[in-house]
């Protein structure tokens, strides 16, 4: 869309000039003879610049200016000035003007100037979008999941957020807690401050200590220029730290001094610097059996599980399967250039039985490698059996290691038998009367749209099932 610009002055001869100036370019230029008409213009249009003259009878420029910058703080004006308003101009840049130029004035110096309030214009709307994409994209609302395990997630996010405590998130690899972090983060006070990651996992005790610390020029060999921290780079925002049972104790001792004085100082350096960030953690080992035997600090535990948080497995949330498995599918139909749009029921069926040992980041590699092979619009049974492995089912569950584990067993062991039972009653209910959902919800007792909710639960969809008997 063109550039909506408004000229503004008293001078009939200037009006036409700028017109004459910008009328072969892109622009769609509407023009007022004095300051009241001008405002009046502003307010029931919408205008990207103003050009105005400083200079004009019953309502200046000045207050004009000031006027329309209270109403429209997003309007560029540039300001027509004489040789002898020099000083004026300079005050209206002060009030919010974005640049001035001097009559009589060359046309390319007005094409310039307001090509450049345009590009400037671009970028910070550019720059706006940005934000609202990242803060859209990490707010805690939009994480895929409706499950009940994952509303109390979202709950416990929406308590914390706006909080500055502490988080400890636990969960196994995969299951997203980063993404969990970067939504509490971008639903805090701090969401303009930096959200600095660090993956405790990748990095030597030493690496580790100069990554947090920072480290000054000289103060081991290879040290050859000052390097800030973590703990300084991550200023007022949010600092995550991703595996922290992976810390030496030697570390976790220097963390616990940080945390207690909010005070640190980079590895060989005297100076003490001051930290203010968030800290936001995560493990997927039980650090209260760490402390037991010795290997994590119990002080540090205590401070960094002030609010604790649960991120549980994919395979205790079954119900998100589908919607997470089509969440990925049209993504990398994009980025393939495909129009793959369904999963059969026989695909939806071996992912919602399959035990995912490597949670949601293991599903959208699976469904990255589905939208590869298959050559329709449709990710069928074939396209998964050599990509998972079918042995491996959600039922399998793992040995639990603490009472806590073992409760979550024993309650996902029973849901799992519940839904077994659901499943099939849906299914047996189907086949007795040749698949009319109508009539098997009459022959069941239940009303319609409760039985298709059950249906809708397991992925249980009529038109894929005569596909599937053949084995599609």
């Amino acid at each position: 869309m063109s550039a909506r610009i408004l000229v503004v002055d008293d001078e009939e001869i200037v009006l036409r000039s700028c017109l004459r100036i910008l009328d072969g370019s892109a622009y769609q230029i509407e023009v007022a003879h004095d300051g009241h008409e001008a405002l009046r213009k502003v307010e029931e249009s919408s205008y990207d610049i103003m050009i105005l003259d400083i200079m004009m009878p019953n309502l200046g420029g000045m207050e004009v200016l000031r006027r329309a910058k209270e109403s429209h703080p997003d309007l560029d004006v540039i300001m027509i000035t004489g040789l002898s308003q020099i000083d004026t101009a300079v005050q209206a840049m002060k009030l919010g003007a974005f640049d001035y130029i001097s009559k009589p004035f060359e046309p390319d110096e007005l094409k310039l100037v307001v090509q450049r309030a345009l590009e400037r214009r671009r970028l910070l709307q550019e720059n706006l979008n940005l934000k609202n994409e990242v803060s859209s994209k990490y707010r805690f609302d939009n994480i895929i999941g409706s499950s009940p395990p994952m509303q109390a997630v979202y709950r416990l996010v929406a308590q914390c957020a706006p909080t500055n405590s502490t988080v400890l998130l636990t969960g196994e690899s995969g299951t997203g807690k980063e993404l969990i972090a970067r939504a509490i983060h971008y639903n805090s006070a701090r969401a303009d401050k930096p959200f600095i990651p660090v993956d405790c996992n990748s990095l030597s005790e030493n690496l580790l200590e100069s990554e947090l610390f920072g480290h000054v020029k000289g103060a081991f060999t290879g040290a050859v220029a000052n390097k800030k921290g973590m703990f300084e780079v991550a200023g007022n925002g949010s600092l995550f730290l991703d595996e922290i049972g992976n810390f030496a104790l030697s570390i976790q001792a220097k963390m616990l001094r940080v945390l207690q004085e909010r005070e640190f100082r980079a590895v060989g350096d005297t100076r003490t610097q001051t930290a203010n960030f968030r800290l936001i953690t995560a493990t997927n080992k039980d650090l209260k059996a760490m402390v037991a035997a010795g290997t994590f600090r119990d002080d540090l535990y205590y401070r960094i599980n002030i609010f604790p948080i649960h991120v549980p497995a994919l395979r205790d949330r079954k119900e998100d399967i589908p919607v997470l498995a089509y969440h990925f599918l049209k993504i990398f139909s994009a980025e393939l250039g495909k129009k793959v749009t369904d999963i059969s029921e026989g695909a939806m069926s071996a992912l919602v039985s399959y035990g995912w040992p490597g949670n949601v980041r293991e599903l959208e590699n699976v469904m990255q490698r589905a939208a590869i092979l298959t050559t329709d619009n449709v990710i069928r049974h074939a396209h998964l059996v050599n990509i998972i492995d079918p042995s491996r089912r959600a039922d399998d569950f793992a040995v639990p290691r603490t009472g806590d584990e073992l409760k979550r067993v024993k309650k996902a062991a029973r849901e799992k038998s519940v839904e077994d039972i659901e499943k099939q009653f849906v299914l047996e209910a189907l086949k007795r009367n040749d698949w009319n959902v109508t009539k098997s919800a009459e022959d069941t007792g239940m009303q319609r749209p409760n039985f298709q909710a059950l249906m809708k639960k397991y992925a249980i969809r009529v038109r894929d099932t005569e596909h599937e008997a053949d084995g599609d």
